[in-house]
């Protein structure tokens, strides 16, 4: 309470707020003014949490911002962030109520000035993945015993080195052949468009290059870009082997790793896709002649156990023919009942037709007479001599058409008039 100039109270006129409800005014204000915000820094004490999600302050020299990353804007991420790091930030401004800490929800993260080239990266990839260059149908199995290895990077890189010390350490007996080019510059995209064009037509001619390995170090956008080139691209995917895509490092992605036929976190990684180690094969060779021995031996057991019981039916010969000849006799006498039964089968019935043939021809001549005589009546019926009897004449003219109407007889006309007794000649008065 307060008093005025005469003494009098009055009540204070300000207003108290609650801390959550203020909280919660100051994050309306700053999502009014600000969002959505922008914002470039350098990345420090960047953690990713169990859950998925990510922390990390923005600082510069005058200043720093708490900032937080959900698991779905996480997982979208295409580096992976490390302190100090320039990057720019794109969220929203937002404040955290149980500890009132202003804080940037990042929606997008990318390393600053990459933003004109990863936009590059989007729209061409967009367009190669609408041509299907990107389909999974297109993707080959890698052979289980490739004859030959390729391999596209430059003789400098340190990927070089890191492949061809994996290879002769896991497959030292597999050939691997070179094709070099450069991973990095303006004339790069040409180099390795050439290295790869040369290892097909060497796939082609000689049928031994298996698998062939494009590979680089990490590195930058810019540095990895060479590999994001459009006819390297395309050149990736008219490969006649499979292809092993092993650029940059496991948060790296190229559009060549979308083109390959296998992507590979790390050039070393693509090494160990494509070559099953020596031990490997030697303990699989070690398990494969167990396999077969004991087969072996189990099938020679079965042949010596059979050997055995065929001898032993073999050892008495004699008993075997004495079986052999009590079975021909029996069949002999069982083929003799058999004639004897069927010769009194066959008697039976030729006996049988002996009684029941007259009886048959009897019926059947019976039957053909009655036919004979229906037909004779309907003949006589039909004849047209009993007709003209009954006082009918057939008329016909001088060419010995019928005549049946009045219109084929005009006057002065002869026709013939045949009788039941003979013809008359008429004439048409």
């Amino acid at each position: 309470m307060a008093e005025d100039f005469l003494g009098q109270s009055v009540e204070s006129t300000r207003t108290v707020w609650a801390v959550g409800p203020l909280m919660r005014a100051v994050a309306d204000t700053l999502a009014a003014r600000f969002n959505p915000v922008a914002v470039r820094g350098e990345v420090s004490g960047f953690a990713r949490a169990a859950s998925g999600h990510c922390y990390f302050s923005l600082k510069d020299d005058s200043g720093q911002v708490r900032c937080a990353m959900f698991r779905r804007s996480a997982e979208q991420l295409t580096f992976a962030p490390r302190d100090g790091q320039l990057v720019e930030a794109r969220g929203r401004l937002d404040v955290y109520g149980p500890r009132g800490d202003l804080q940037l929800i990042v929606d997008t993260l990318r390393v600053a000035g990459q933003g004109s080239l990863f936009e590059q990266f989007l729209r061409l990839k967009s367009r190669l993945e609408a041509e299907g260059l990107f389909d999974v149908a297109r993707k080959r199995v890698l052979p289980e015993q490739p004859r030959a290895l390729g391999l596209v990077t430059s003789l400098g890189a340190a990927a070089l080195r890191d492949v061809v010390t994996s290879l002769a350490r896991r497959v030292p007996h597999l050939p691997v052949l070179l094709f070099p080019a450069s991973v990095q510059g303006a004339g790069a995209p040409q180099e390795l468009v050439l290295a790869l064009e040369a290892a097909y037509q060497r796939h082609q001619t000689h049928g031994d290059v298996d698998v062939l390995l494009l590979v680089r170090g990490g590195g930058s956008l810019e540095d990895l870009w060479a590999f994001n080139d459009e006819q390297v691209v395309r050149a990736v995917t008219r490969a006649p082997m499979p292809v092993i895509c092993g650029v940059g490092h496991e948060t790296d992605f190229t559009l060549s790793d979308f083109a390959a036929d296998l992507r590979a976190p790390t050039p070393t990684a693509a090494a160990e896709l494509c070559s099953p180690s020596r031990d490997q094969r030697l303990g699989e060779l070690d398990y494969l002649g167990e396999r077969l021995s004991t087969a072996l031996n189990d099938a020679l057991d079965r042949r010596s156990q059979r050997l055995d019981w065929l001898g032993q039916r073999l050892g008495r010969p004699s008993a075997r023919l004495h079986g052999a000849g009590r079975q021909l006799t029996d069949i002999e006498h069982r083929l003799g009942r058999a004639m004897g039964q069927a010769l009194l089968r066959g008697q039976a019935r030729v006996d049988a037709l002996a009684v029941q043939m007259p009886q048959a021809v009897r019926r059947s001549v019976m039957s053909h007479r009655q036919r004979l005589d229906q037909a004779a009546t309907a003949l006589s019926m039909m004849d047209p001599q009993l007709v003209l009897k009954r006082g009918y004449a057939l008329l016909t003219d001088r060419h010995g058409q019928v005549v049946t109407r009045i219109a084929q007889a005009p006057s002065g006309q002869t026709l013939h008039a045949r009788l039941s007794d003979g013809q008359l000649d008429v004439k048409v008065l």
